[in-house]
């Protein structure tokens, strides 16, 4: 993937902040019950390779105020996102609020409204009680905020699950996650209901976000900043299969089976790697949002 130098990205919702975490209060109603008998490990590996949206509630979590850094003040270009993971996020971001502001509204009859990325080091408070380093990327509705810890993407999707990395799996990950977001706007989440199994309300919450990444990806190359100009150059082939590895690495087969245990269905919440993959492809190929709907389809 390329960005073009030109592309404007001074204004992307992504801020950095430290602090504002520790005491109690959890991260809410975390879907994980009976995760941990699959054999993947800790109850903490769970957390972080799940990837799993927030539903409301929560604590506080405690702890004062988090301070905002000064971590993306540098970002100001797609030439600055050449250069710089930090920028290539910021300007992912405004890529995906370009697309979505379009499309949703366009498809839907549904108004847009941003959402915003917070990456942390450590530990902080959300809007769905307080998490930390030990929980991967998520979106919190409550707040509707993405929160990330940077260190995820090599420290467990690369490390741990064994994945190929590439500069395309972040990107693929926050698009997932912005998904979840666009779900919250449409009110799919109220349609969840069952937490787990193989065609669970949850497996098809989280399928259907790999499909609306799968929508961005094909539609990042035509996103636009502020000024009308060009966000990417290019997004190639080679990023296309990154995003799909991330997608096989994250299925609930591959993470039973990297933490030694066997694959039990009954215990999946996201859906497999092959599911994860078809639904992402199927993204990309979609000319409209409908063909997106994982709760009418027959089958996953």
């Amino acid at each position: 993937m390329r960005f073009n130098p030109k592309a404007d990205i001074s204004g992307g919702r992504v801020k950095d902040v430290r602090g504002g975490g520790g005491g109690g209060g959890g991260m809410g109603n975390l879907p994980i019950g009976g995760i941990t008998g699959g054999g993947i490990g800790t109850t903490i590996v769970v957390v972080v390779i799940y990837l799993i949206v927030q539903f409301a509630g929560g604590g506080s979590g405690g702890g004062g105020p988090a301070t905002e850094t000064d971590r993306y003040d540098q970002c100001k270009t797609g030439a600055d996102a050449n250069n710089s993971a930090d920028c290539a996020r910021k300007a992912v971001e405004v890529s995906l609020e370009s697309y979505w502001s379009q499309v949703l509204p366009q498809q839907t009859n549904t108004a847009f409204r941003p959402t915003q990325v917070v990456t942390f080091d450590g530990s902080t408070n959300t809007g769905c009680g307080a998490a930390s380093k030990d929980v991967g990327p998520f979106y919190c509705p409550t707040d509707q905020t993405i929160y990330l810890d940077t260190t995820f993407f090599a420290d467990v999707l690369e490390g741990q699950l064994g994945g190929q990395g590439g500069d395309f799996v972040e990107p693929y990950v926050i698009g997932h996650e912005f998904g979840h977001h666009i779900q919250n706007l449409l009110g799919t989440m109220g349609r969840v209901r069952t937490q787990t199994g193989p065609t669970s309300d949850s497996v098809r919450l989280e399928l259907q976000a790999d499909c609306y990444a799968g929508m961005w990806a094909k539609g990042a190359t035509g996103t636009t900043d502020g000024s009308g100009v060009k966000i990417f150059e290019s997004i190639d082939d080679g990023d296309i299969q990154e995003a799909l590895d991330a997608a096989k690495t994250v299925g609930d087969d591959r993470i039973q089976q990297a933490g030694g245990g066997d694959v039990n269905k009954e215990q999946w919440t996201h859906g497999s790697s092959a599911e994860r993959m078809k639904w992402f492809k199927t993204g990309y190929s979609a000319t409209n949002i409908k063909q997106c709907d994982t709760f009418s389809a027959a089958s996953l």
